[in-house]
């Protein structure tokens, strides 16, 4: 038998149905579904420093399940003592399978660590894409805080195929991620 993650199972088998009757769909094709993850990760002090971006791109893949790759500097900023095509980030772009491993993980063991916990913010992007800011990389099981150098943050962005926040913000929540004051029907 072949492995399917609980949220994708749930997905097909609990949210594709509540989904069309909330809105009133007439086929499981109109329903949003969640694209990809985007994990952004800026690492600024890696100017001064290499070994900072290779230790986070290696915090980020053992989060992520996958490897991370550098983002690089587009132009010359002399007040940051930039150079164009210097590493200065992070990001790993999750689909499928491990996209539902890394959102399950999210929602029931990362985001209940973090320290007086209310909800995340309900705000969308206004095309049906929802991004998670997250302080501390140490809420993530996968890190070892007694090897970690420094505590960087990160975005983690839900890209769905629903072109309107209401449906996306449906989805997610149907998902379970715990906004604060969640608007239930």
């Amino acid at each position: 038998m072949e492995y399917v993650p609980t949220l994708k199972k749930k997905y097909k088998e609990e949210i594709v149905p509540a989904l069309m009757k909330e809105f009133g769909y007439k086929s499981i094709m109109q329903v949003p579904r969640l694209e990809k993850i985007v994990i952004n990760q800026g690492v600024g002090q890696a100017v001064a420093d290499k070994k900072i971006i290779e230790s986070a791109q290696e915090e980020l893949s053992n989060i992520a399940g996958q490897k991370a790759i550098q983002t690089l500097s587009r132009k010359d900023i002399s007040n940051f003592k930039l150079r164009k095509s210097m590493p200065i980030g992070l990001k790993v772009t999750l689909r499928r399978e491990r996209m539902y491993e890394f959102m399950e993980r999210l929602i029931n063991v990362s985001l209940p660590r973090i320290r007086d916990f209310n909800g995340v913010n309900s705000k969308l992007d206004g095309r049906g894409n929802y991004t998670l800011g997250i302080q501390e990389h140490i809420i993530f099981p996968e890190i070892d805080i007694d090897k970690i150098s420094r505590i960087l943050g990160m975005e983690i962005t839900f890209v769905t195929t629903s072109d309107n926040d209401e449906e996306a913000y449906a989805l997610l929540r149907e998902f379970g991620l715990p906004f604060k004051n969640a608007k239930k029907n």
